[in-house]
């Protein structure tokens, strides 16, 4: 129907089409908006790790990476061992509903490898989680030590108590990330056993990953302004940013040796953006 058209039924049938193409064209627009602000704060996520590393260096807070750096070599080295030894049990039940003799042999060999990948997967979300929750007390305090000596220049005492309330809302939040993670994750790997799909369940996955381990990044300085439910909202809000300072986090654990590093200086990226963030309207 066109403008003419619209104009022959008189005024009751104008205004209606024109609210409606108002709405749609709003809607549209708030979606571009919206893709370029995601975009936006992804790429921020990812180069606020050079004004992290000019924070770690210019007020000497580089002490903070030997905690966490000693928590993921022992939990990285525990995984490494639980893939390596249950992915032979795992390639067993997978390769027992395999009813033939013929292409058992290379089958096991595959399913073995593939095992070996799903334990693999599963213990990094469990491994990235563990490590963000037990090591939230010393990041807390790391990110809490970065807010006040970049206000006043002075540093922050350490306190047990703080440190405790650290890791039990430290631990909270692992717990709820694992589940949504693992539940995500989960349905994306049965995505990609379609092969058109394949490749985008595995960026996709990562996606995920990276999402959460910002999330924990970013909690380190949310702990001491919102409770847990408004985290939530305010990560969900950011959440560009949250992938983007993930992504570099996981691309740093990947490396074998930037687990020792990858956790105070994703900390110290994240703590700058997010309370300049916070003060701006949501």
């Amino acid at each position: 129907m066109n403008c003419m058209q619209v104009e022959m039924y008189g005024s009751r049938k104008k205004q209606p089409t024109r609210r409606i193409s108002i709405t749609l064209g709003s809607r549209e627009q708030h979606i571009r908006s919206t893709n370029r602000f995601i975009m936006t704060d992804f790429i921020n996520g990812i180069t606020a790790y050079a004004n992290g590393i000019r924070i770690l260096t210019h007020y000497r807070l580089w002490g903070f990476a030997f905690i966490p750096g000693l928590i993921s070599a022992l939990l990285g080295f525990l995984i490494f061992q639980a893939a390596w030894a249950w992915s032979d049990d795992v390639g067993g039940w997978i390769s027992a509903l395999w009813p033939f003799d013929w292409g058992k042999a290379i089958l096991l060999r595959i399913v073995n490898v593939f095992g070996a990948l799903l334990i693999g997967a599963a213990g990094l979300i469990v491994f990235k989680q563990i490590v963000l929750a037990l090591a939230s007390p010393f990041m807390s305090f790391l990110s809490e030590n970065i807010e006040k000596r970049m206000a006043t220049g002075r540093s922050v005492p350490f306190s047990l108590a703080k440190a405790w309330e650290d890791l039990v809302r430290g631990i909270r939040i692992s717990l709820r990330n694992i589940i949504q993670e693992l539940f995500y994750s989960f349905l994306l790997l049965l995505l990609g056993l379609i092969p058109i799909f394949s490749p985008f369940a595995a960026v996709a996955i990562f996606l995920v990953q990276a999402y959460y381990a910002g999330f924990g990044n970013m909690d380190y300085t949310l702990e001491r302004y919102y409770k847990v439910r408004d985290s939530v909202h305010f990560v969900r809000h950011n959440r560009g940013f949250a992938i983007g300072n993930g992504t570099i986090f996981l691309l740093l654990l990947f490396t074998g040796i930037g687990f020792l590093f990858a956790l105070p200086l994703a900390t110290a990226a994240a703590t700058p953006e997010v309370l300049k963030r916070m003060k701006l309207p949501d």
